[in-house]
């Protein structure tokens, strides 16, 4: 990889806190488009608005979601931003490069009853504790406090000291914000501590040798497993479904949409917003299906006539 890329790299983790998931993508993008330069013969960091504009239009031919070719322009934009200020370059040449169209999509999310019925399905048998239960604890928290489950595998076991009803958590970027912690959540979370006292690991979530934390994969087995339990369709459900689940709830009983972006940690309150969108698509679904001229008003000879 190019010097330059490299630097870009460092600089996000080290000013911005970068999480390691994005720093791999990141790389994977510049090495794509470090390929595609070569072949155009230019090197990564001469490469104009042609060329930048011919490696997104071979995104889109490639059939690449719009999703991926967006966070691709973004991690483009970002690199050349940084050789600007850093002197390389005099010219961002992805800035005027346009985005391309996401299609409107709403966030999934369960009902209130579907979020029981997944508690219930922690339910730990006799012959197999731990692993029900970690499934408590961490759905507990999840739809109790809105966390990304990124957040929630790095919680400290510290965490839980002293008898606070709050949890300091560290999100993306780096940023602080603290989030409630529910009687239920922090009984099942200390359960959980109990069980594995042994590990001596320093994560609430520790993972096989307790030096290091549950994976997503390995939390995404047990939801899976939890989901089968509790009669629901495991293709439905997700750490950030929880999340959409908590928000939405949060909403449609009477939470300020404010209190609600701290609670998830967005920086940008439009992102928060989606969520009003959900909730006018619900009450929507609710008219059409309850309000008696929802099917079209009949025609004044089709009424029946109720006059003396």
């Amino acid at each position: 990889m190019a010097v330059q890329a490299e630097s870009f790299l460092e600089m996000l983790a080290a000013e911005r806190g970068a999480a390691v998931n994005t720093l791999r993508a990141y790389a994977r993008d510049l090495r794509d488009l470090e390929s595609f330069a070569a072949q155009a013969g230019c090197g990564i960091a001469r490469a104009d608005a042609g060329v930048l504009r011919d490696y997104m239009a071979g995104l889109a031919r490639a059939g690449l979601s719009p999703r991926t070719q967006a966070r691709r322009l973004s991690c483009l934009k970002q690199f050349y931003l940084f050789l600007t200020r850093e002197g390389m370059r005099t010219d961002n040449p992805a800035a005027l490069l346009d985005a391309p169209r996401l299609p409107a999509t709403l966030p999934r999310f369960l009902t209130e009853e579907e979020v029981d019925a997944l508690l219930g399905g922690c339910d730990i048998p006799p012959d197999d504790g731990r692993r029900w239960l970690v499934a408590r604890a961490a759905l507990e928290i999840l739809y109790a406090s809105g966390l990304r489950i990124s957040e929630l595998l790095v919680l400290p076991r510290r965490a839980l000291a002293g008898d606070a009803r709050m949890l300091l958590v560290r999100g993306k970027g780096g940023r602080e914000r603290l989030v409630p912690l529910s009687v239920q959540a922090r009984a099942a979370a200390e359960a959980l501590a109990v069980r594995d006292q042994a590990l001596r690991s320093p994560y609430l979530f520790p993972g096989r040798d307790g030096l290091r934390p549950l994976t997503r994969q390995g939390f995404d087995r047990i939801l899976h497993d939890v989901g089968l339990r509790a009669g629901l369709d495991p293709t439905r459900l997700s750490p950030h479904v929880l999340r959409h689940s908590f928000a939405t709830h949060m909403l449609a009983r009477g939470a300020d949409l404010r209190a609600l972006q701290m609670l998830l940690g967005h920086a940008d309150i439009a992102t928060t917003q989606i969520y009003t969108h959900v909730l006018a698509e619900r009450l929507r679904a609710v008219v059409e299906a309850h309000h008696p001229l929802a099917g079209g008003r009949k025609d004044a000879d089709e009424q029946p006539d109720t006059q003396p």
